[in-house]
């Protein structure tokens, strides 16, 4: 048994922004299942939205927030995050962040933050470090982690299943109180115990065959938490990023949407412009619109991806906003300052998850979550870009004062070792392989940008016979990280699919052709499941 007094599973921005705020206070356990700097914040490009510029207001954000969250949105939610930004990021950079900044023309010299523009903004306001905010976040946090002697990071760890009183056996309230976790590289399974356990696992890409996420993103925090009885919400709205690299070496190389923000504009294989015809902001639309547009102008000429078009930008521009992007393009063949980049959409953020409120608490008491993983209501049936990092570091922040303020129940339980019981090591380990496969090929076959009702039920099926073929082999085999995985991406590729099923609508990245329209009774309902229940909130 390992003791802690605050759990956090998941090393991004939100994990190591409330490890931060919790350590004065008691000993944290970080567990994250590779090395601590992967993450979906380390992936994270475009920037973070806040209100920083004298052109800008609040009242401005939550309204483009809103409108991309297409009805769905929970007002005062998005008002919170929104007014309590600017501080949360200005302690960021008390830690060491350093935000790209700009000479203010005619100012002899004077600095300002280089705000810039995205899809569905109506002022500049993404504070970014060039095109690698999300890594120079990153490690603000882990240096400042390193300096904190009550934090203890155990890389290479990966949660099993949340330990409640109710699995315990105990009657009354519903406590989580630890976790089991895989020690992968001791093939050992160990028994974590704390008052207050925070999910800030990130979400869930790697359910579908392609995706801009790590290989980590595999919905673990949702599965686990959803396993425990916790309520799951709105997860039939999955994001895809528009622009994705189309290449057949490159794997999961996102195209920043500031690309996009800083003037590239959207074109047929032929050379063509075309997003004019499916929405007035054109190549800035909101991404849920730029998505299904280019997934509908690859079906109608059968081509395999589209381009995306920066070369009429001065190449020194180009190659100082964009150097990552640059240089990554370059390693493949493709200078972008002189030919246009070619991109499909890939799954990439999950706009719902496990319900919580603003500050990060589910309905079991002593579990958090924060981050891709909680569905607060900020985004609605769509993500307004550089949002997410701004809502983990606010969440991160109040689910911490409301740990720290809130007194510990604390019961002397006696939590069993864990035990494997008669499992044996899986001889045919392409089983898992094959399994994973089949349930990434499905969602994106079946449960993508654009929907039916046949598509989703035949996913439903596939899905259901899989996920007895995989709970029989997680009994019957010693566990792997791998076998893990597997069971939480059957988790999540259940819940996304009977939670499409269940909103007869199209609303934001929910499009399915057989109500093509928005169902006004359906604006603020959440499709919220419990394990074996579904409810319309």
């Amino acid at each position: 048994m390992k003791q802690f007094d605050f759990l956090v599973l998941g090393s991004g921005i939100a994990g190591l922004s409330f490890a931060l705020k919790v350590a004065p206070r008691g000993r944290v356990a970080i567990i994250t299942k590779k090395n601590r700097a992967e993450s979906n914040t380390n992936y994270a490009q475009g920037g973070i939205a806040a209100v920083t510029s004298k052109e800008d207001s609040v009242e401005l954000h939550v309204r483009d927030t809103l409108e991309a969250g297409a009805g769905l949105c929970k007002e005062k939610v998005v008002r919170t995050i929104v007014e309590e930004g600017p501080a949360r990021i200005a302690e960021l950079m008390q830690l060491g962040m350093q935000f790209s900044e700009r000479e203010i023309p005619q100012s002899h010299g004077a600095r300002e933050l280089d705000l810039g523009k995205e899809g569905g903004h109506s002022k500049r306001r993404i504070l970014h470090a060039k095109d690698v905010t999300g890594r120079e976040i990153e490690r603000a946090l882990l240096a400042a982690a390193a300096a904190q002697p009550n934090i203890e990071i155990f890389e290479n760890h990966l949660a099993i299943d949340l330990i409640t009183t109710q699995k315990l056996g105990h009657s009354g309230e519903n406590r989580c109180i630890g976790v089991h976790v895989l020690d992968k590289a001791a093939g050992e399974v160990h028994t974590f115990s704390a008052r207050a356990t925070l999910l800030a696992t990130g979400g869930c890409g790697k359910v579908y065959l392609y995706t801009t996420n790590p290989d980590i993103a595999t919905g673990d925090g949702v599965a686990i938490a959803y396993r425990a009885g916790a309520a799951v919400a709105n997860m039939e709205f999955i994001q895809f990023h528009p622009t994705c690299l189309f290449h057949p070496k490159a794997k999961s190389f996102l195209i920043s949407e500031a690309v996009r923000g800083e003037g590239g504009i959207l074109k047929t294989l032929a050379g063509m412009e075309f997003m004019d015809a499916y929405h007035p902001l054109k190549s800035l639309a909101p991404r849920d619109v730029v998505a299904r547009a280019i997934d509908n102008e690859m079906k109608k000429s059968g081509a395999p991806c589209v381009l995306l078009d920066i070369t009429h930008k001065p190449a020194q521009f180009v190659i100082e906003r964009f150097p990552n992007i640059y240089q990554t393009c370059l390693r493949y063949g493709i200078d972008i300052t002189k030919e246009p980049i070619p991109v499909v959409p890939a799954a990439h953020y999950q706009c719902g998850g496990v319900l919580t409120n603003v500050d990060g608490e589910t309905d079991i008491a002593g579990l958090y979550a924060v981050g891709e993983v909680a569905c607060t209501g900020l985004h609605g049936a769509n993500r307004l870009a550089s949002n997410s990092l701004l809502e983990a570091l606010v969440c991160a922040h109040r689910a911490a004062q409301r740990v720290l303020g809130t007194k510990p129940k604390l019961a002397d339980y006696k939590i069993a070792p864990w035990h494997s019981g008669n499992a044996h090591n899986p001889d045919e380990m392409v089983v898992v392989s094959h399994n994973w496969d089949e349930i990434r090929r499905a969602m994106w076959d079946y449960v993508g940008i654009v929907r039916t009702n046949k598509r989703l039920l035949r996913a439903q099926k596939r899905i259901a016979n899989l996920q007895e073929e995989i709970q029989d082999n997680y009994w019957n085999f010693i566990v792997t990280s791998d076998l893990l995985e597997l069971r939480n991406i059957a988790t999540v590729a259940e819940l996304i699919v009977t939670c499409a099923l269940e909103r007869p609508e199209s609303r934001g990245l929910h499009y399915n052709l057989d109500y093509p329209n928005q169902d006004p009774a359906w604006a603020q309902r959440d499709t919220v499941l419990w394990r074996g229940v579904t409810e319309a909130s």
